[in-house]
């Protein structure tokens, strides 16, 4: 989702703001400050943190500040920060706005130059204060600038700073560690790292017992184990819009027995979550008269209102309402929906969301774990960043159907600041009739996270079940190595077009564009290749010493394919990899 706020007041570029004196900082990133009150002279000081970061302490007696970074253009290619979006090349400051918050974004960045070793690394150690910020090219100044508005203190704001670094996911790695350190982040059940089939893409609102059973059957067999019901299965869950939301009742319809529905699912050996959006407020719903008053603001989404989290009385009712579902009807967990529409009383003066939604989210994960100590509870872009890891431990990427590229670009952009809980994809989503190189590509879109699926399975041709089946089974195979191996994704405004994850011997790369893929035979012995890209074959360069070496290719639905060479010397060479296979091989002789 792109944010942007429209310039509505004040300088157009932020050379024409009020002016404040620059001091070196760190590297060749310079700082100001202002503060937003009258007679205020705010201080920073700089401190080094284990690790090599820096900590960024601004004081500002107890008033708004302003705090400006300032950095010469050198060689930049891009800034990347958790609102992105596809906006992820160099802004003109006049362009560059965002309004962060915790169930919004992060207050973070990262400019980069051509070779992908950082310029300015940034995050504010606290992820709750709704903060405003401006950024991007200073054409007057030839800089990039970031500038963010904070809000009033009682004391210090602090902002940690990473050192340059190779890439932005090394920096970024400093970051989260500090993060993991400073936040207890939710449990994470094995569960919540297990392929899902999700009902969103396959059925929308559609959905009834019996046919939610059937699929989820056939995705057990297939590697899955979660279910996720998602919009649908409530009374008044029809039509594309949000005007019934609110009761949370099942649908008698679609479910004559809820209870028992969720146990047969459960009995096929799927964990079972249900979709819930409890914020949302809308006119059809039986509650409405009784909850209207607490839910003033009119939502993002169409047909709906949102209930204000920051009166206690809506806090009891969310808790009460996700509490009851779980309870009375066996649920392992919930998919929550549209947190961030809370952002719709941001700044009005009746007190700080983020705060709200701290106490909001706390009562919440306490309650739902006195039920079910091992629960899954998913997040969704734009609230899956660091303040948010003791609320969710399923962090998905925003709606992105059939796109393979976009769910690849969303995942890595989601671990690249997310701590704790598993980064899950978007459902993956394709049409029968594509060819099974189609299905392939929209798995290995999503291999550097946990998969969600979400097509009718009965109505898939058999070869499109087999793609599934393996690269399920790689992806089990190899969670461990792509969910907490070290992630090299290469440079944002490229969209990461080849990805690498390593841990100790073991090595997977996949590649999305005709890119030379290295192999380091000095550093692992065993490598997996993924073929992405459009080409039906993969050029890899061997560096580190040649080898002999054994293996296997396989094509996009599983199948052996000959072609992998017995010795590979060092240099470049091409292997016949088809479009969606995997090319698997062990270095049998040769560096170390």
């Amino acid at each position: 989702m792109e944010s942007r706020i429209a310039v509505t007041e004040g300088a157009v570029t932020t050379a024409g703001l009020a002016p404040a004196p620059h001091e070196p900082l760190l590297d060749e990133v310079s700082i100001a400050l202002l503060a937003h009150a009258p007679g205020v002279r705010p201080s920073w000081s700089l401190g080094e943190l284990p690790g090599g970061l820096r900590m960024l302490e601004v004081r500002a007696e107890g008033a708004p500040v302003e705090i400006r970074l300032s950095v010469p253009l050198g060689d930049a290619a891009g800034y990347w920060h958790p609102q992105g979006g596809w906006r992820r090349t160099l802004l003109a400051d006049w362009d560059g706005r965002a309004r962060v918050s915790l169930v919004d974004g992060h207050a973070a960045g990262c400019l980069y130059d051509h070779s992908g070793a950082t310029m300015l690394t940034f995050a504010a150690a606290d992820p709750v204060p709704e903060t405003t910020v401006r950024f991007g090219v200073s054409e007057e100044n030839d800089t990039h600038v970031v500038h963010l508005l904070l809000p009033a203190s009682d004391g210090p704001h602090q902002m940690l700073l990473v050192p340059r670094a190779p890439s932005v996911a090394t920096a970024m790695r400093s970051l989260r560690g500090w993060f993991t350190q400073s936040l207890t982040p939710m449990k994470t059940p094995d569960s919540a790292r297990t392929p899902v089939y999700s009902t969103w893409y396959a059925f929308n609102q559609n959905v009834s017992a019996q046919a939610v059973e059937t699929q989820a059957e056939l995705a057990a067999g297939l590697g899955c184990g979660v279910l996720i019901l998602d919009d649908g299965w409530q009374e008044l869950g029809h039509g594309r819009g949000y005007a019934g939301c609110g009761d949370w009742r099942p649908d008698r319809a679609k479910f004559p027995d809820f209870a028992g529905h969720v146990a047969r699912v459960r009995a096929c050996g799927l964990r079972y979550m249900a979709w819930i959006a409890p914020l949302l407020l809308g006119p059809d719903a039986a509650c409405h008269a009784t909850w209207a008053p607490f839910a003033p603001a009119r939502a993002g989404v169409p047909g709906a209102h949102v209930l204000d989290p920051r009166r206690p009385e809506v806090r009891r009712h969310v808790v009460d309402l996700c509490v009851g579902l779980v309870r009375e009807f066996g649920l392992d967990g919930l998919k929550v929906d549209f947190l961030d529409e809370a952002m719709v009383y941001a700044g009005d003066g009746a007190g700080d969301v983020g705060r709200a939604m701290i106490t909001l989210l706390t009562e919440l994960r306490d309650a739902l774990e006195s039920v079910r100590p091992d629960l899954l509870l998913e997040l969704r872009q734009p609230y899956v960043g660091p303040g948010m890891a003791p609320f969710g431990n399923m962090l998905r990427s925003f709606d992105c159907p059939a796109d393979a590229a976009a769910n690849r670009v969303r995942t890595i952009d989601t671990s690249l600041l997310a701590i704790g809980g598993a980064v899950h994809s978007d459902m993956l989503l394709w049409s029968p009739d594509a060819p099974v190189e189609s299905v392939a590509r929209q798995l290995i879109g999503a291999l550097h996270s946990v998969p969600q699926i979400s097509v009718r399975l009965d109505r898939i041709p058999g070869t499109h079940r087999e793609s599934v089946a393996f690269w399920l089974r790689q992806w089990h195979r190899h969670r461990d190595l792509l969910l907490d191996g070290e992630v090299e994704p290469g440079r944002p405004d490229e969209l990461y077009p080849l990805v690498k994850a390593a841990a100790g011997d073991h090595c997977l790369l996949s590649v999305h564009s005709d890119r030379v893929v290295p192999l380091d035979f000095a550093s692992h012995r065993h490598f997996h290749v993924v073929n992405g890209s459009a080409r039906g074959r993969v050029m890899v360069e061997v560096h580190g010493g040649e080898g002999r070496v054994r293996g296997v290719i396989h094509g996009p639905d599983g199948r052996i394919i000959e072609g992998l060479p017995k010795f590979m010397p060092e240099g470049p060479r091409s292997l016949a990899v088809p479009r969606g296979g995997l090319a698997s091989l062990t270095i049998t002789e040769g560096p170390r």
